[in-house]
């Protein structure tokens, strides 16, 4: 869309200094063309910058995730880590305490697949504690 813009204010520069002797349309319009061009390029850096450096996740999608990892009584989360990898795409990696041998596919199914398709889960096993 910014070169269709830019082009067409060269044609009109170009038909003004043609037609009405307007020569100095020429290089206002290449001011306009390039603020043109720098607007949508802040824009573009803004949109994408967020995913290009795995930029971390809101607050509300971390906590949708503990809550869906803890849902599970058995299951304390150590480290989690969340971040952007898409538009509305997360990738999540979460290290949890339980003795559950089973609690990576339990995590994984808590997850809706399409939100979260790359999901990492490390199990450190939690020796039961005898009560005192």
């Amino acid at each position: 869309m910014a070169d269709a813009l830019t082009s067409v204010t060269a044609i009109i520069a170009l038909l003004a200094a043609k037609y009405f002797g307007w020569i100095w349309m020429d290089p206002i319009m290449g001011i306009v063309g390039s603020l043109l061009v720098a607007k949508w390029s802040i824009g573009l850096l803004k949109q994408t910058s967020g995913t290009l450096l795995d930029h971390q996740a809101s607050p509300q999608i971390v906590d949708s995730v503990r809550q869906s990892v803890e849902k599970e009584g058995e299951i304390l989360i150590s480290d989690l880590h969340v971040w952007s990898i898409g538009p509305n795409i997360y990738s999540v990696i979460v290290a949890v305490l339980t003795s559950n041998t089973d609690a990576a596919k339990a995590i994984r199914s808590q997850l809706d697949s399409s939100l979260f398709p790359h999901i990492t889960v490390e199990i450190q096993s939690q020796p039961e504690i005898p009560d005192r």
